[in-house]
């Protein structure tokens, strides 16, 4: 994407004709065609070649970018600018840089005065100006051999023009250290990994392989393509540009459109007629008055397609200002002009990572305590009692408590380190009540499971949740709320293993095998908020045969992501580019959600003070189904008799 989309005039647009150039000493003919969106299209030729030219122009600073593909010869990236009839610039030709120069000899407005194949005195074997790749194709992959560095996680990869490997290490096994920019030469006997930037993980190389620019956080430097070579940063302040924003609103309207138009998984763009739809939101940019409303235009452009997944967001937009706030992990309640710590917040018993910082060793806080002061400072119960933490996360202050309402000998202080963040802590202790309601209400036979998501965080907590609920002889999973992901097949798949055997032993239970799963009844809690792998989730649950689905409808959106590029300004434009269909041949899910077995309303009448109808509803669906179906493993058989020869046919 360019920042340029200034519509060109009909009198002269500079680009459209016939240009004659040279390079390395060598003529060439151009035959170029401005578009209306800027773009140039065309022809080149020389003696014994030709072939044809694409690139944009933008008119506001006359620079063009051009790639001439020659047939049976490589492909030229040109960067140039046009001044006068003059084009002038350089060109990448395998690697080599070669000074392009043509003028023009005719051409105004839309159109080429002339036509290929009438300047023949301009013809000049191009071919000889090219570098020829022969690839022998034979034995190709056999010709391949691995290189001796350590193993880990690499990116970047660039040769210099010494012919040595510089590539991006980020990880070194069971160390931190050594992370960086590194070099390998081949041809070195001690077959030593060298460092040519420590904690750096971002380069481009130049196209004759000599410097590397490299790039950490916001700071930019230029060095030598070699192990040890000094650094000679980049000054980047004075490197201003004069945005059109009005020019720039087009730009990014025409390439978000274009992106849906190109990366869409449907080609037929869900039926809707996408130039059209181009033609009637594009009116809508000119009268835009600030980038808010070229954000609104272009995600309204957008929904026209009907499809989940498409999100718009970012932009050259100024940030809100913020503050952070110190956390306690408790809720208070205001009693008696004071405020109380009604109950501190944590997870599990053994969630070391999720406690209150009122519940480290030695703190002598407890529930039913009132909070009087935050660093000296008595609270005001005129408000909220997290106004005393503004600008304090994560920072060690001194808070005043006492069991009484009021400030007097008996009050006490104590320093306990804030947090940032309690999302986590009261995530756990959510789970961790369901569990322990579950539990009560079925005598500790039905477990639960909460999935947020189906990402790495959600594979993480399915894993760590399911291997403390093995033995319960019921599972609850709760897939409500569930934020996506990944495709969840691998879930599905810990939730789905067969006993394939068990083993005997002659102190302890018997072990089942594979010792990781659960062969009793299962149901699944949804809602209209899990979507994404939220959605493809319990498909394949039901599809499985694993159990009921329990609520209501989930979000309906499983066409996925896969990448793309962004806007100029930092805006993100998602693309949905793969669709689920069932194995019938059937479109499935995508707008819909997938249903419920047994529908549950989350009533909000019924879930004041806690209440959770829906998971009432499986609480007694499992019950009900240890009734009728409760998983018996098999009893171990009598121990074989080997006295004499053979066994017997049961045992065989």
């Amino acid at each position: 994407a360019f920042r340029d989309a200034i519509s060109v005039g009909a009198a002269d647009d500079l680009i459209s004709g016939d240009w004659k150039g040279e390079a390395l000493g060598k003529a060439f003919t151009l035959h170029l065609k401005l578009e209306s969106n800027n773009a140039i299209s065309g022809s080149i030729e020389a003696a014994g070649s030709d072939g044809t030219v694409s690139g944009i122009y933008m008119p506001a600073t006359k620079q063009v970018t051009m790639t001439f593909v020659i047939k049976d010869g490589p492909t030229i990236n040109m960067e140039g600018k046009v001044e006068g009839s003059t084009l002038s610039g350089t060109g990448n030709v395998d690697g080599a840089v070669v000074v392009i120069k043509a003028e023009r000899v005719g051409g105004v407005g839309g159109g080429a005065t002339s036509k290929p194949g009438d300047n023949a005195t301009a013809k000049t074997d191009v071919k000889k100006i090219l570098v020829k790749v022969s690839i022998d194709f034979d034995g190709f992959e056999r010709r391949a051999f691995q290189l001796s560095p350590r193993p880990g996680q690499f990116g970047k990869l660039a040769v210099n023009d010494r012919n040595q490997l510089i590539f991006v290490r980020t990880s070194v096994p069971g160390s931190e250290e050594g992370a960086g920019i590194k070099l390998f030469d081949i041809n070195d006997e001690k077959k030593q990994e060298l460092a040519v930037s420590a904690g750096t993980f971002g380069f481009d190389i130049s196209p004759d392989g000599k410097k590397l620019l490299l790039r950490q956080g916001g700071s930019l430097s230029v060095q030598d393509s070699a192990a040890g070579a000094a650094s000679e940063s980049v000054v980047t302040s004075g490197m201003n540009v004069l945005i059109d924003p009005r020019a720039e609103w087009k730009q990014l309207f025409s390439e978000a459109w274009r992106l849906q138009r190109d990366y869409f998984y449907d080609p037929n763009m869900h039926g809707v007629n996408w130039k059209a739809v181009r033609e009637q939101y594009s009116r809508m940019i000119e009268d835009c008055a600030n980038r808010d409303d070229v954000s609104y235009v272009i995600s309204e452009m957008i929904s026209e397609l009907n499809v989940g997944h498409a999100y718009y967001g970012g932009g050259d937009i100024a940030p809100e200002p913020s503050v952070s706030v110190g956390m306690l992990g408790v809720d208070f309640e205001l009693n008696e002009g004071a405020y109380r710590i009604a109950k501190i917040q944590s997870g599990a018993e053994w969630d070391v990572d999720a406690r209150s910082p009122l519940q480290e060793a030695g703190m002598k806080v407890k529930e039913g305590d009132y909070l009087l002061a935050v660093n000296g400072t008595p609270l005001d119960a005129a408000q909220d009692p997290w106004t005393a933490f503004v600008g304090l996360a994560n920072r060690t202050v001194s808070i005043t408590v006492s069991d009484k309402p009021k400030m007097d000998t008996s009050a006490k202080e104590v320093s306990v380190r804030l947090l940032g963040d309690e999302a986590n802590l009261r995530y756990r202790g959510w789970i961790e009540k369901n569990r322990a309601y579950i539990a009560l209400k079925t005598g500790g036979k039905v477990g639960y499971i909460y999935v947020p998501d189906t990402g790495t965080g959600g594979q993480n907590d399915l894993v760590r949740q399911f291997m403390g609920q093995i033995d319960k002889e019921a599972l609850i999973i709760d897939d409500r709320w569930n934020g996506g992901g990944q495709i969840p097949d691998r879930f599905i798949e810990l939730l789905n293993r067969p006993i394939s055997n068990y083993w005997a032993r002659r102190d302890g239970i018997d072990w089942s095998w594979p010792p990781i799963s659960h062969q009793g009844p299962k149901c699944m809690l949804i809602n209209g908020l899990a979507g994404s792998g939220g959605d493809a989730f319990p498909w394949y649950f039901r599809q499985s045969k694993l159990g009921k689905l329990i609520g209501t409808r989930t979000w309906g959106g499983l066409v996925g992501l896969s990448g793309n590029p962004g806007l100029i300004d930092g805006a993100t434009v998602t693309v949905p580019t793969f669709a689920f269909y069932k194995p019938n041949g059937t479109w499935g899910i995508e707008g819909h959600g997938v249903d419920p077995d047994i529908e549950a309303i989350d009533d909000p009448a019924l879930m004041t003070n806690g209440g959770d109808p829906q998971l009432d509803v499986a609480i007694k669906e499992m019950l009900e189904a240890l009734k009728r179906s409760p998983y018996a493993p098999p009893k171990r058989p009598a121990y074989p008799n080997k006295s004499g020869m053979g066994i017997a046919d049961k045992d065989k």
